[in-house]
């Protein structure tokens, strides 16, 4: 009876993230406007997630970030959305594979990564509120530079013809995104992991 109801809470547990997931990837809520870049906060509820409920609950919710990452490059694309959406492809099957590695695989090592992380940082003692920020720092870079690192091996020559970026300056434009954007979105998902994971394992352990 007790194994049964703790699946339950795990299942209310995901899906209530997953409906925050959702409601993150469709509205402005999923932005932060800072003054250089509007950070994401799309994948916060993936790292608190795969923290509260661990790695698989993590990688689910990974998926549906990915998955609304790829309707809404299908239904309004720009002009890399064939980076995420497999329905854009441009070379065909092995295009499609390789969008929905960087749209869908990518986000679901979010939450995998993340949860992984916390099981070990308990493991070995480390305090939560040191632990918090760790996973929300390192949860976040796993996004940017799972992502950015897919497209510089499987999209160079596309995405660069597509930005106008030369080819010999790619690689230094990827790193500069994982160093910039991807740095500064990793702060805000530090606080953020933070403050709302504070909050909730107290919750959870009351």
């Amino acid at each position: 009876m007790k194994q049964k109801t703790k699946d339950t809470r795990w299942m209310v547990g995901v899906a209530m993230m997953a409906a925050i997931v959702v409601l993150l990837a469709n509205t402005p809520l999923g932005l932060i406007p800072l003054p250089m870049i509007n950070a994401t906060t799309t994948h916060i509820p993936v790292i608190v997630g795969a923290i509260l409920l661990g790695p698989l609950a993590g990688g689910i919710l990974g998926g549906v970030f990915g998955v609304c990452s790829l309707i809404s490059n299908t239904i309004a694309p720009k002009v890399v959305s064939f980076c995420f959406s497999p329905f854009l492809s441009t070379t065909g099957a092995v295009g499609a594979t390789k969008a929905l590695w960087v749209s869908v695989g990518c986000r679901i090592l979010i939450g995998v990564v993340a949860g992984w992380l916390w099981i070990g940082l308990k493991k070995i003692k480390v305090a939560d509120l040191v632990a918090l920020p760790i996973v929300g720092f390192v949860g976040s870079m796993t996004n940017t530079v799972t992502v950015m690192f897919s497209i510089l091996f499987l999209f160079r020559a596309e995405y660069a013809q597509a930005k106008n970026i030369a080819m010999e300056a790619f690689y230094d434009f990827v790193i500069g995104v994982v160093t910039g954007t991807g740095v500064l979105e990793a702060i805000v998902a530090l606080i953020l992991v933070t403050v709302i994971g504070k909050a909730l394992l107290k919750a959870f352990k009351g």
